[in-house]
């Protein structure tokens, strides 16, 4: 199974689903009986200008995730959106896998 949420899904999560802000991204999640657990990713051009960089936070963003559902700590039935902020740029896995984590324990606890 895929961890890659569907783009038809994005806009349930945004209009349905509650936020998260942490350091280095913004998560949107949405707890619903037919969530697959599965993620998204966004990355602005307003945050990095230059698309390998967009594109280096996106797959570190999907790569921590996919790590984090493979060791059975992200919930299996809820939908995440992953917004990344510039501060972002040059952390390794390992950071944003923390703060996955955390934002996992912020959702619990609300």
């Amino acid at each position: 199974m895929s961890t890659r949420l569907q783009g038809t899904k994005y806009k349930r999560v945004f209009n349905q689903g509650r936020s998260v802000k942490g350091r280095l991204m913004v998560a949107w999640w949405l707890s619903a009986p037919d969530a697959a657990g599965q993620a998204g990713v966004v990355v602005s051009k307003r945050s990095f200008h230059d698309a390998v960089d967009r594109n280096r936070a996106k797959r570190l963003m999907r790569e921590a995730f996919r790590l984090l559902a493979k060791d059975g700590v992200m919930p299996g039935h809820v939908d995440w959106i992953f917004i990344g902020r510039a501060a972002l740029g040059g952390k390794k896995c390992q950071d944003v896998m923390r703060e996955m984590k955390w934002m996992v324990s912020k959702c619990a606890t609300s």
